[in-house]
């Protein structure tokens, strides 16, 4: 298949044509352009047709998942279809904005987030768009550490290579990367669906957060080489997670995973207890891999795990408070944290220390919206020592004193945070000061 050249243009099925700008780059199925389509810029990903198993049912699936649109904005979903060129063909998807970094950089350390608040941001994005994706009858089939740009500062994620998401049940007979399949697909025991999407979502988040893959430890390092023989057994019939609470033999090596060692002891136990289930014997190769860490329960560790997060007083940098306890050690400079008052509600428990922010998922009744702000911690400007939460969600919300005393407070306003006061959100959805 030639290349295009500035200027080629190229027949829409929908109705007009594109005309190719420059070419972005080049992968094993095909080739991406910058493509200007009706006064807008587009990617454009042109395949090399005798790489598709069949190019005809791999044309119609995209035209079914153009026609059923993007799950979430996350996904830099195919939005139009050319006709067929020269006995090939293309999809147009959304540009990547410049601020977005490669995923595999970050694992490189070659670029870095500006904290842990854009990591867990990053997490939660990863995860909800994974959810819908599911929730909508789709499989991803090839998850790995090349379908994600993060913007290093936010945290935001953008889902690429989407062409190869099926509905639940179909493949294209591609099974993706040996370092991110589920064991029974290594081993060709099953086809990708959504169960193990889910233990490679369970490894893309595994490698966000602690920067190494899970099953890569003392044991793989042993080997010098690693032929398909030996891939298909430490990721297929014999994996065993780098921090399996039964299995010492594959633990990260001190020399070469110093970060991995360091972030794993800094992390909240109920992180690394869903890790432990996500990689555990039972949920690689046992009788719960279509038990596996569900996107929701991904979803509510990250939550929680943003809740705790909080600024040290001392050092002023990101820490981790436990919210069981009256004081934290800082995971930075290890002071003592005295733990400020927390609300509960829900499930959920938040440090409401300065700046602090709580989402609709806290303080809406059936809302799992966990982007969407709707109050904020802030100090007192005439007493900078008290502080008070203010209500950003557009409604009014209640205060109930311990004495039953009550005051209603509207959007715009502080109330002034006091152990044991409740605070009514509407919908009977209460939560308490402690």
């Amino acid at each position: 298949m030639r290349e295009f050249s500035k200027g080629q243009k190229i027949k829409i099925k929908s109705g007009g044509e594109l005309e190719v700008i420059e070419k972005l780059g080049e992968g094993g199925q095909g080739i991406v352009y910058r493509v200007s389509y009706n006064g807008r810029e587009y990617a454009l990903k042109w395949y090399f047709v005798n790489k598709l198993k069949d190019p005809k049912r791999f044309y119609m699936n995209l035209e079914n998942n153009i026609r059923k649109g993007a799950p979430t904005s996350a996904f830099l979903w195919p939005v139009e279809i050319t006709e067929y060129f020269e006995g090939s063909f293309g999809y147009l998807m959304r540009l990547r904005p410049k601020e977005y970094e490669d995923f595999s950089k970050f694992l490189r350390a070659k670029v870095h987030f500006s904290g842990i608040n854009a990591v867990i941001n990053a997490a939660l994005q990863i995860t909800t768009g994974f959810r819908v994706l599911h929730n909508k009858g789709f499989s991803y089939q090839d998850l790995n550490d090349g379908n994600f740009f993060v913007n290093p500062d936010t945290g935001d994620v953008l889902i690429c290579d989407n062409d190869n998401v099926a509905e639940y049940g179909k493949a294209f007979g591609i099974a993706g990367k040996c370092r991110y399949m589920a064991p029974e697909v290594v081993t060709g025991k099953k086809k990708p669906d959504i169960h193990t999407d889910r233990f490679s979502l369970a490894v893309v988040l595994y490698m966000l957060i602690f920067v190494n893959h899970p099953l890569e430890g003392e044991r793989t390092l042993k080997s010098p080489c690693l032929t398909e023989e030996l891939e298909r057994k430490f990721y297929g019939s014999e994996p065993v997670f780098v921090f399996d609470k039964n299995n010492p033999q594959n633990r990260p090596v001190a020399d070469l995973h110093r970060n991995e060692i360091k972030l794993w002891s800094l992390y909240p136990d109920f992180v690394k207890e869903a890790f432990q289930e996500a990689f555990s014997r039972e949920s690689m190769i046992g009788n719960n891999i279509e038990h596996r860490v569900t996107e929701k329960k991904w979803q509510e560790i990250f939550i929680k795990l943003r809740d705790c997060l909080a600024e040290c007083p001392s050092c002023n940098d990101e820490t981790f408070l436990n919210l069981s306890q009256s004081e934290s050690n800082c995971i930075c400079c290890g002071k003592v944290i005295t733990n400020p008052f927390v609300l509960k509600v829900k499930k959920n428990v938040i440090a409401l220390m300065p700046s602090k922010k709580i989402y609709a998922c806290h303080t809406v009744y059936d809302s799992e919206d966990y982007n969407q702000e709707m109050g904020e911690v802030v100090l007192s400007k005439s007493v900078p020592a008290v502080s008070g939460l203010k209500n950003n969600s557009g409604r009014a919300w209640t205060a109930v004193a311990s004495n039953g005393a009550s005051k209603s407070y509207e959007s715009g306003q502080v109330i002034k945070l006091v152990k044991g006061l409740k605070i009514r959100f509407g919908n009977d959805n209460d939560g308490e000061i402690l």
